[in-house]
């Protein structure tokens, strides 16, 4: 088996990457934080991080056709300038502690950038320069368990961003953030014969999900149907974070 994944571990990681697929899609982040979260019901979240960062590459390519325009270069510079230090830095202290003590850190980190995005702060202005370098600092560190997207999607939210430059500039950030991670991750032991497998299992619902996502089937404004993406993102942490301590 897999990861140790039995048949009911098995379908409900399925469920949870075409769920993650179609709401990355649909508002633009969250596929890697809703797979580990629902990963760490299940099995050692660590052992999906490679796995994710595969097929956020995929789906990013996928979706990277006509958006060119749409997308922040300069941001997605300063960001991995930011993250070129953070993700060592991540990855040296998550694959140094144990597998209830990386849920338990997993899953707070998901609750408190819960937390943060369902707050809804607010600046005037665009953040330029330097701050961009901060945030991909924090990403690189959050990408160690494959969650480099949360602080960026936060980061993000809080500015009078055009929806359209927001979901292309995070679709840009990804695949550059996940190229540079996957060298880092088998250094780290991350990378495995089993996660080649899971991602190759996983792609045609991760393909579906997104493509059905993409296409804004569901009669929702994004902004509302990302608040409920954040709640749903929340429950998977919390039943983490009780798996973590029981």
């Amino acid at each position: 088996m897999l990861f140790g994944l039995g048949l009911g571990a098995a379908v409900w990681m399925g469920v949870a990457i075409l769920v993650a697929a179609f709401i990355r899609g649909y508002s633009g982040f969250g596929y890697s934080a809703i797979v580990i979260a629902a990963s760490g019901v299940v099995t050692n979240p660590l052992h999906f991080v490679a796995t994710v960062v595969i097929l956020e590459t995929a789906m990013s390519l996928q979706a990277f056709r006509g958006i060119g325009h749409q997308i922040d270069w300069r941001r997605v510079g300063l960001m991995m300038a930011g993250a070129v230090v953070g993700l060592p830095l991540g990855l040296w202290v998550l694959t140094g502690v144990s597998e209830n003590t990386a849920r338990a850190v997993i899953s707070i980190y998901i609750l408190i950038m819960c937390c943060v995005l369902l707050a809804g702060w607010r600046l005037r202005t665009e953040v330029r320069g330097g701050p961009n370098v901060v945030a991909g600092l924090i990403s690189g560190l959050a990408n160690a368990p494959g969650m480099g997207g949360l602080p960026v999607a936060a980061f993000f939210a809080a500015q009078p961003m055009a929806a359209a430059t927001f979901r292309a500039t995070l679709i840009a950030y990804f695949p550059i953030l996940d190229l540079y991670s996957a060298p880092l991750y088998w250094w780290h032991g991350l990378v495995t014969w089993n996660t080649l497998w899971i991602a190759l299992a996983a792609l045609p619902l991760t393909f579906l999900g997104n493509w059905l996502g993409s296409r804004h089937f569901l009669n929702t404004d994004p902004k509302d149907f990302r608040r409920f993406a954040i709640i749903l993102l929340a429950g998977l942490a919390a039943l983490g974070l009780i798996k973590a301590v029981i």
